[in-house]
């Protein structure tokens, strides 16, 4: 039988570890780890905290009597959603200091870091704007959503991992998708459609051509910036097909582009731009009905140190 949640060890890093045990632990648990990194990174947005929640769930797994855990994936599952749920409910008072908007944390996926990304959920599920959208969601809304839509599992089994009835969870399934209504649309591009429209997006941006970028866009297309106060961006979101160029054009006249590099970020095709004063913008965009719907702006180097 695996132990309640409230009787998981709370022991200190400090206290002595058998080696053999240690040893045998990290194994079990890096059989799991592209899953459960991708887990914790869908949860949180953001690959530094994914892997604090990693190493906690190390710590505690390596306490327990795994000779009583029937499945470790299971069992490590639950222990990553409960930690990353609380690392959520933590950083709520210190979003709201956040200088500008807040972005989800961009992970080259080329390879993936997360495992196979062949399944489009799991891809899509990935994508910066969904991530985006899923702040709007509380932390089980979260949880629940990320489970059952990402990692197909169903009410009865999340319910396990959530301490909660299947009922309740498929609710909170319910409730998280009135919240992130009809700006689903925005994260289920093709892949052909993304590759096409930030081609011709960079294009249009390296000639500081505002008419054709203006093309690019969605009447309400919304261009978001994160600089975290460490760079130069927006404090505000820019909305609207001929603001959101006129911004991108204002960016292009401060020295962009020195250099464009295509990658891949989340899943979907992307580009990072190093621009003539050293600055660098790693820029992944909503795509929908051959408009772009959003354009994410990364520039805060707390979230670019891959790029460096």
């Amino acid at each position: 039988m695996e132990p309640d949640r409230g009787d998981l060890p709370h022991r200190t890093a400090r206290e002595r570890v058998n080696p053999v045990d240690a040893a045998e632990a990290a194994g079990a648990l890096d059989a799991h780890r592209p899953m459960l990194l991708g887990l914790a990174y869908r949860l949180l947005g953001s690959r530094y905290d994914a892997e604090d929640v990693l190493q906690e769930a190390y710590l505690r797994w390596v306490r327990v009597d795994r000779a009583g855990v029937a499945e470790p994936r299971r069992y490590l599952s639950r222990v990553v959603v409960h930690l990353a749920m609380d690392r959520l409910r933590a950083r709520q008072s210190a979003r709201e200091a956040y200088v500008g908007s807040w972005l989800p944390e961009p992970v080259p996926t080329a390879p993936s870091p997360f495992g196979p990304l062949e399944r489009v959920e799991l891809r899509d599920s990935l994508s910066t704007a969904l991530l985006h959208l899923l702040e709007r969601l509380t932390p089980p809304e979260r949880a629940v959503y990320v489970l059952h839509t990402a990692f197909e599992l169903p009410y009865a089994e999340i319910a396990e991992l959530l301490d909660r009835s299947a009922d309740d969870c498929r609710q909170l399934h319910h409730r998280a998708s009135l919240r992130i209504g009809r700006d689903q649309r925005r994260f289920t591009a093709d892949r052909a459609e993304q590759e096409r429209l930030l081609e011709a997006f960079i294009a249009a941006a390296d000639d500081g051509d505002l008419v054709a970028l203006t093309g690019l866009m969605a009447a309400d297309a919304t261009a978001w910036s994160d600089g975290g106060g460490r760079s130069r961006a927006a404090r505000n979101p820019v909305t609207g097909a001929d603001r959101v160029a006129r911004f991108l054009i204002g960016i292009r006249s401060k020295g962009w582009p020195l250099t464009t590099h295509r990658t891949e970020l989340n899943g979907q095709p992307a580009a990072v731009v190093i621009t003539a004063a050293g600055a660098r913008y790693a820029i992944t965009l909503g795509t929908t009905a051959g408009r772009i719907t959003d354009v994410f702006l990364m520039a805060n180097p707390d979230k670019l140190a891959w790029a460096a």
